[in-house]
């Protein structure tokens, strides 16, 4: 089984990473992996790392040997995944990556660095990549991901080889769960659709019935916007939903860190006071333990956003009489119900108005003034509320 048989719907992006792997004088020493959420940009990273690495040359990426298997799990010591929870990644964390690209390979072929949330670079962490991202060592590789060019800054991109990753087929991502992990065919077409061919989304829809059932609480909640207090009410909803989804992953957290931390710094978890310096420690753990807390609720929220944008989208499909499938085939009468309550330009005014409430999340706006505002603005017309 090769490392890219998990690159679903894919096969342009995996020709051209094989003829990389197996061409003399093909090799970029830094690349850019973009698409949209759930195409599958870090899962194309570390197969494209386990390649490099792997023992077979007439076949790599075989996806058996140890090379391969360490590379793919993010355990390999010539291959550095970084993945935040945070709001960016800060200039000295890139500093500590532009000095790991200058040393060599311990065991493998190459020193890899993927940056799994490269967009997350603020713009003095980028810039402190560009000199190692111009001019890295023979044998080291930068791999970045992002949704798009765009989200770095031009002068990160222009030094970087383009790897465009699309959305993959329906069909494909419900396969996909089937042979993968055990799916039932019916719910795999389903989760596949709902989370429209975002894997990680479907997969997790698959397999937990709070998943399923929390997204059919979303897509009801357009039909429900008929006055102010609906539509105040569906938005404390949600961001009390996304808290308390946070908070939970949290608390579970939390305590497991803290004991980590005490145990590396050699103090007493039982003692009633910690030391200063001990405690300026814990202090930055439980400031960087919020700041993962509100990154999981705004992510939270962006995905409640999308599965609402669905139903108008779909909405939208119906009043149009577009032959398209829909997301949410499973509810079409919810879906007619709500092309009947908006016309046509209603319907795109509320996908505008969705998109409006996801670009002021980003900016760190307050998510329940901005779902507040979302709200009112997708109240159902008037007339055509029953």
């Amino acid at each position: 089984m090769s490392v890219f048989d998990q690159l679903v719907g894919q096969d342009r992006v995996v020709a051209t990473l094989r003829h990389t792997v197996t061409t003399p004088g093909a090799m970029t020493h830094a690349w850019l992996v973009t698409g949209p959420p759930g195409s599958g940009r870090s899962v194309a990273a570390r197969a494209f790392s386990a390649a490099l690495q792997c023992e077979r040359t007439d076949d790599p990426g075989c996806g058996v040997c140890q090379a391969c298997r360490t590379s793919m799990a993010g355990s390999h010591p010539d291959v550095t995944v970084v993945a935040t929870s945070e709001t960016f990644i800060k200039v000295a964390e890139a500093r500590d990556l532009a000095l790991l690209a200058q040393t060599r390979p311990s065991m493998g072929r190459w020193r890899v660095i993927v940056v799994e949330d490269a967009d997350r670079l603020n713009e003095p962490a980028a810039d402190a990549l560009l000199k190692s991202l111009e001019e890295p060592p023979p044998r080291t590789v930068w791999l970045l991901c992002a949704p798009s060019l765009e989200d770095l800054i031009v002068t990160v991109r222009s030094r970087c080889r383009h790897l465009r990753l699309g959305t993959p087929p329906v069909e494909a991502v419900a396969d996909l769960l089937i042979a993968r992990d055990g799916i039932d065919p019916p719910m795999a077409h389903y989760a596949a659709r709902a989370a429209q061919s975002h894997i990680g989304i479907a997969r997790r829809l698959a397999t937990d019935e709070h998943a399923r059932a929390r997204r059919r609480e979303v897509i009801g909640i357009p039909l429900t916007l008929t006055g102010l207090g609906p539509a105040l009410g569906a938005a404390q909803d949600l961001v009390a939903e996304a808290g308390e989804g946070a908070e939970t992953l949290s608390t579970d957290r939390a305590d497991a860190e803290r004991r980590e931390l005490l145990a590396q710094l050699g103090a007493d978890p039982g003692a009633r006071s910690q030391p200063p310096a001990v405690r300026s420690h814990l202090r930055d753990l439980e400031a960087r333990q919020k700041r993962q807390t509100r990154r999981q609720q705004h992510d939270s929220i962006d995905a409640a956003l999308t599965d609402l944008s669905s139903v108008y989208r779909d909405a939208l499909i119906v009043a149009s009489g577009a032959r398209v499938e829909l997301v949410n085939a499973t509810e079409p009468e919810q879906v007619e119900r709500l092309a009947r309550s908006f016309p046509v330009e209603g319907l795109l005014g509320a996908l505008e108005t969705i998109g409006l409430a996801r670009q002021r999340l980003i900016a760190n706006g307050a998510p329940l003034l901005v779902l507040e505002a979302m709200m009112i603005g997708l109240t159902v017309p008037a007339g055509n509320r029953g």
